[in-house]
């Protein structure tokens, strides 16, 4: 008799991970097109939800939902990682980068002063969330077999994340300039959403039987 591998939750919320990666990557490319001299190398990701650019509410509603759908998708996936603390720590995580990426939305960069303080920190909430909620997760996709090379995957996002946040946050552009690597940042933790969040839906809901290891 075939036991439960994923609930249909944790399909839906892989689902979401996928579309809020999707979406954002989208109405990135589209409002870089309308942005006048736009260089992916010297202007920051932000510029383009910015009071120069054209189209700042369409880059500005989609970092948003990107947030929005972050938040539900760690919610429903809960169950499609081991039941241990870094579990807990890493969806946690994960949630804050989702709501530090709806403050970038919130509080555009050229915002006045306070509002404008309130985007770098929403900035580094979103970056340094994603950055933890990799490193952390990855302990929790070690043993579930639906999972398989995804946990090393997931270890080396963080890692790239959390390495490139260094150079970006010291000023050490690498020959990239400051746009360059920030997208450094950004490009590892959407193709985690795209590549896990499309693993996650296209699981079957049962299969034989799935031994969770206890918590530790």
């Amino acid at each position: 008799m075939p036991s439960p591998l994923v609930s249909r939750s944790v399909r839906t919320g892989g689902v979401l991970f996928a579309v809020a990666a999707a979406q954002f990557v989208v109405a990135m490319a589209v409002v870089q097109q309308r942005y006048p001299g736009y260089s992916l190398t010297q202007n920051y990701i932000s510029d383009l939800g910015g009071a120069h650019s054209p189209w700042a509410l369409v880059f500005d509603g989609s970092v948003i939902l990107l947030g929005v759908l972050t938040v539900a998708a760690a919610f429903l996936a809960w169950n499609a990682f081991d039941a241990r603390p870094s579990r807990a720590w890493g969806l946690l995580f994960l949630m804050v980068a989702g709501f530090g990426a709806i403050g970038v939305g919130v509080f555009p960069e050229t915002t006045p002063v306070l509002a404008g303080g309130a985007h770098v920190l929403a900035s580094d909430v979103a970056f340094l969330g994603a950055g933890f909620a990799f490193v952390v997760l990855s302990f929790a996709m070690r043993n579930p077999p639906h999972w398989r090379y995804s946990s090393s995957y997931t270890l080396l996002t963080g890692l790239v994340v959390l390495a490139a946040i260094g150079l970006f946050l010291s000023g050490t552009y690498v020959g990239l300039g400051p746009g360059g690597t920030e997208r450094l940042i950004v490009a590892p933790v959407l193709l985690w959403g795209l590549v896990e969040g499309v693993h996650l839906a296209a699981l079957p809901r049962y299969a034989p039987g799935l031994v969770r290891r206890a918590p530790s």
